[in-house]
């Protein structure tokens, strides 16, 4: 290989692959970089490492009228944080969507910053000493309960708020017709599923026992499969002793999940919702806060720019049309 005679890289290589055996390397492992000092950092061969090039690993600031639209969308101000589980429905309502308990390190609305009422908001370590913490805990369980917006662990595993105008739009991208669900819903979850639509509304142990998908591990697996797919969402939490009771996503939201969308509308409102929003989405932003992945973002906001109903500025950054000082959106570069 041409790497092993690179002036500047050596490799220590090592038979049977111990030291990188969690990597699954067993017979030749390359372990250890060595890199000589003095022409690592040499812009004819590493130009990412001139310190006039940009850097991939940071974001620059966004405008500070940007910010001003983020803090009164997302409640990122003490006089519009979100107190009690009507604002937490009118704060979803306003965004469309919105994570749980996330802070200002992930992309897009949260539940938790609304709570907060600032922009800077990072996660405590000992969250059940955290007043905040507690009262965002407190407001998702009362929502949930109220079931007036969609609450489930959606794409990636994550726990997140839909509006109802937008459920039949992430239906069309992640949720399987009833005819498919053989084919696409694991063994597990068939049978969790199953059960579920026969009992309508089981605790978490009693639909364990009932589906027969005994192991833990396989039966979590099973759920966030399930709630990935909006087949299935918690209704109700019991705290003595803990468990979630959960029934079929179609029993709470019959219209809207019967309602078809074409995938690239979908896109398109999911994208339109988060730039409402957000007021500008930086490179893979839509993507990292919605779940889509960033072709679907690209689609969705290209849609926008078509309809102009957003400008693009440069190449995976969009913003609203309305924010825009002048038609090319150059005000807010």
């Amino acid at each position: 290989s041409n790497w092993g005679r690179h002036p500047i890289l050596r490799f220590s290589i090592s038979r049977g692959g111990h030291l990188c055996s969690h990597l699954g390397w067993n017979k030749f492992s390359i372990c250890i970089f060595q890199f000589t000092i003095p022409y690592a950092y040499h812009p004819s061969t590493f130009p990412l490492a001139d310190p006039a090039a940009p850097n991939p690993m940071t974001t620059p600031p966004l405008p500070e009228q940007i910010e001003l639209h983020r803090d009164r969308m997302w409640r990122r101000d003490e006089d519009l944080r979100v107190e009690s589980a009507l604002d937490a429905e009118r704060f979803i309502q306003d965004v469309g969507f919105a994570n749980t308990l996330t802070d200002a390190r992930r992309a897009g609305p949260s539940l938790y910053i609304a709570v907060c009422g600032r922009r800077d908001v990072s996660l405590p370590r000992n969250v059940q000493k955290d007043e905040e913490t507690r009262l965002t805990w407190y407001l998702k369980d009362e929502v949930m309960r109220r079931s007036r917006v969609y609450y489930a662990k959606l794409a990636g595993g994550r726990s997140m708020f839909v509006a109802p105008r937008l459920i039949s739009h992430f239906a069309a991208l992640w949720m399987p017709r009833r005819t498919d669900e053989p084919l696409v819903l694991s063994a597990a979850a068939q049978r969790v599923l199953k059960v579920l639509r026969r009992e309508h509304e089981l605790a978490t142990a009693d639909l364990r026992a009932e589906s027969r998908v005994t192991e833990r591990a396989a039966f979590t697996r099973a759920l966030d499969e399930l709630q990935r797919r909006m087949k299935v969402i918690p209704q109700d939490v019991i705290y003595q002793p803990f468990s979630y009771i959960w029934i079929p996503a179609e029993d709470r939201f019959p219209q809207e999940l019967r309602k078809r969308v074409a995938r690239k509308t979908a896109l398109r409102e999911i994208a339109r919702a988060y730039l409402a929003g957000a007021g500008m989405s930086v490179l893979g932003e839509t993507a990292r806060a919605s779940g889509l992945s960033r072709v679907e973002a690209g689609s969705g906001n290209h849609q926008l720019v078509d309809e102009g109903y957003a400008v693009r500025l440069r190449q995976g950054i969009y913003a609203l049309a309305s924010l825009s000082p002048s038609p090319t959106g150059r005000g807010l570069g």
